[in-house]
């Protein structure tokens, strides 16, 4: 967590550490999928871990603990691996790193009716002011929720923007991964 500010809420500071660990994989990434532990907890019940994960000498007395997941089957859509997945009581939360293509807002008027999903994509990879974006969404199973997003041509910490509404559609998916 070289980068992430300590006055930032445990989760702001989790996602922040997932989005620097996949910076530094480079892009072009499959998606990645993490629970979130709450660290005291996972010292206490799991602490060979713990010391894995070089935990048991962090002096933060509160926090989470990012723990990469298996990888995320290649040609399923990404809503439909996330119907099934439910999380054991231990897990806190869950954050999904993702990259995507985006279009500024002034391109929506420009976008094509009827286009198929498959037309659309071709069409937005096409465009000239589309951008690459690296998106971290993080939800916690309390509601509360936080992302960060990277883009490609500003790819650098101190780019990175924060904030709980950034990706709302995908915060639900993560959501419901906790609803019963």
């Amino acid at each position: 967590m070289s980068n992430t500010p300590m006055a930032a809420s445990p989760l702001t500071r989790a996602v922040l550490e997932i989005d620097e660990y996949v910076s530094g994989l480079g892009w072009d990434q499959p998606a990645r999928l993490f629970a979130l532990v709450d660290t005291a907890r996972l010292r206490v019940q799991e602490p060979a871990l713990a010391a894995q994960l070089g935990l048991e000498d962090e002096q933060e007395s509160s926090g989470l603990t990012p723990i990469e997941q298996e990888e995320i089957p290649a040609g399923k859509p990404l809503d439909e691996f996330l119907g099934t997945i439910a999380w054991p009581d231990a897990v806190a939360g869950c954050a999904l790193t993702v990259e995507r293509l985006m279009l500024p807002p002034s391109a929506e008027a420009q976008v094509p009716e009827g286009l198929s999903d498959k037309k659309l994509t071709q069409w937005v990879a096409k465009h000239p002011d589309r951008q690459e974006v690296r998106m971290t969404v993080a939800v916690l199973r309390d509601g509360t929720r936080d992302s960060a997003l990277r883009l490609r041509e500003k790819d650098s910490p101190t780019e990175v923007l924060t904030g709980g509404a950034l990706v709302p559609g995908l915060a639900e998916a993560l959501s419901a991964t906790f609803e019963d």
